[in-house]
């Protein structure tokens, strides 16, 4: 198999798709959580997921839309910060564990494009 044909296949296109926009996830949360306690400061959330889902859900497999960036809708709090503290400790593990099971998908898909004779036997 090409490395042409490995850029081709929809799994590895996908996957690739969710490592970045987890990564992008990932940078967020990281820069919420270090300006928690910066006044006025507007925390920013990342949405991959919904473009992801509305490609894979097309019946030809079609483009994935560009990742949604926006601002948080919490409310301020005194001094004009929104970091919700807990939930972005919360939302950074999740990422997290959900970025290390992409990772190993893709490590998996990857096993299975460059060792085509020994895929598993598929039973009916």
């Amino acid at each position: 198999m090409t490395d042409a044909s490995i850029g081709n296949d929809m799994t590895v296109r996908v996957l690739h798709y969710a490592l970045d926009g987890l990564t992008l996830q990932q940078n967020a949360i990281a820069n919420n959580i270090s300006n928690d306690q910066t006044p006025n400061y507007t925390a920013t959330e990342v949405d991959f997921q919904s473009s992801l889902q509305a490609a894979l859900k097309t019946p030809s497999p079609g483009t994935i839309a560009s990742t949604s960036i926006y601002a948080s809708p919490n409310a301020p709090g005194t001094d004009g910060n929104n970091v919700n503290l807990a939930e972005e400790l919360v939302a950074a593990s999740k990422a997290t564990l959900q970025y290390q099971a992409v990772v190993t998908a893709m490590n998996f898909k990857f096993n299975l494009l460059a060792n085509p004779m020994q895929q598993p036997a598929v039973t009916v």
